[in-house]
């Protein structure tokens, strides 16, 4: 018989004689995920609990603990900390569970949806801190599978950590899963992934590099009226430059893109720690101003937290399909929709200039050339004048 849980049916048990089950944050495919108390500590915490399907499968339960154990022994700013992990709960005595770090804060992917694509200033910020965590990550031998913007978090304070390493192992290994089940989000899976289902740290390299296509443009590469269809494109199919899609975005993003998502894995960056080197040359370059990421303001995460959730503004609406007209090179004020959606920058600068200077000398500089063409078309008729009034006098002249 299955178990089914309403809404708020593991809210307020205790896991372990330890951790309370909070308000829930977030619902995936696999897993819920609660805001939760460590009693014992006295410190908040999140709760991911894994769906009833997997509380019978003795090898995803297996796999579950061994991954578990593994990210926990990795330390990195960018990595969600792991505490604890567990089987069972008051719904089913095998369900599994994780207890993590409690980010305060929400996801890329609500970042996305509420502010739209990136200027690259705020994409070299956000990548930093996720190939240094996949960097560590790869060096120790694990591998994410599943890079995407739902995965990243970001917290109140800006910090930007990855989360869910190792889940997408573990849920491969469960005896449930069918063989034909391309696992990973579709689109952001490298193109070994899809073929055989093969992964390492060059596959969350093409992933980053999908990922950082979107963050530029505001969607990913690749479309399909199915998931199978969208990963089967990129078999035979680059990932088209960010600046086809929207202009203004440096040739340095579209050769960082081009190279993280090379069909062969060989002429990918070799890990995280790789490409992220690529990303601080580029920054340097560039002369890309330091930046802090800002948290969505309506995250599913802030509204769990409100003891009485009150009506929010709708998320920003997907950007419209890409378009050559859209531009990347536009003030400041134009990223933004109220003073609420804005990036913000922390030095105020952009190649040494004051960025609220960039409206002013844009428009100085318009002035500057209507006035000059105002003078050469005035200097061209008193030519003209005096030109034809020496014509018709040059005879009394003589």
């Amino acid at each position: 018989m299955t178990v089914e849980w309403g809404r708020d049916a593991l809210e307020g048990a205790l896991l372990d004689g330890r951790y309370r089950v909070g308000t829930r944050i977030a619902t995936g495919g696999t897993s819920t995920v609660y805001r939760g108390l460590d009693e014992r500590l006295d410190r908040p915490v999140a709760v991911k609990v894994m769906d009833l399907r997997y509380a019978g499968d003795q090898q995803f339960l297996t796999r579950f603990q061994l991954e578990a154990r593994a990210v926990a022994r990795l330390k990195d700013p960018g990595l969600v900390a792991v505490y604890d992990q567990g089987f069972g709960t008051p719904c089913d005595a095998g369900q599994p569970f994780l207890v993590m770090e409690l980010v305060e804060g929400g996801t890329l992917r609500e970042l996305l949806n509420e502010r739209g694509p990136m200027p690259p200033h705020a994409v070299a910020a956000v990548l930093r801190p996720v190939l240094g965590a996949l960097g560590i990550a790869h060096r120790a031998g694990l591998v994410h599978r599943d890079v995407k913007p739902e995965n990243i978090l970001i917290s109140d304070d800006g910090g930007v950590k990855v989360v869910d390493f190792g889940l997408v192992r573990a849920i491969a290994a469960a005896g449930i899963t069918s063989t034909n089940v391309i696992l990973g989000t579709a689109a952001y899976l490298s193109p070994e992934q899809v073929r055989d289902g093969n992964a390492g740290p060059a596959s969350d390299v093409y992933g980053v590099g999908v990922l950082t296509y979107e963050l530029l443009t505001g969607r990913t590469p690749f479309s399909g009226d199915s998931q199978l269809a969208v990963a089967y494109q990129r078999l035979d199919h680059d990932v088209p430059p960010p600046s086809s899609a929207i202009d203004g975005v440096p040739r340095e993003f579209d050769e960082l893109v081009a190279h993280a998502t090379a069909l062969d894995p060989a002429d990918r960056y070799a890990d995280g720690i790789d490409m992220a080197a690529a990303v601080d040359a580029i920054a340097h370059r560039l002369d890309l101003p330091r930046f802090r990421v800002p948290a969505p303001a309506n995250s599913a995460q802030h509204i769990a937290a409100r003891p009485d959730p009150a009506p929010h503004p709708a998320p920003r609406q997907p950007p419209p399909p890409p378009n050559p007209t859209l531009h990347m090179t536009r003030a400041p004020q134009d990223w933004e929709t109220d003073t609420d959606t804005q990036y913000q920058l922390v030095t105020g600068e952009f190649g040494g200039i004051e960025l609220s200077r960039f409206v002013l000398e844009r428009a100085h500089a318009r002035r500057m050339v209507v006035i000059w063409l105002a003078v050469v078309f005035a200097l061209t008729g008193l030519v003209a004048a005096l030109g034809w009034t020496l014509g018709n006098n040059v005879g009394a002249l003589l």
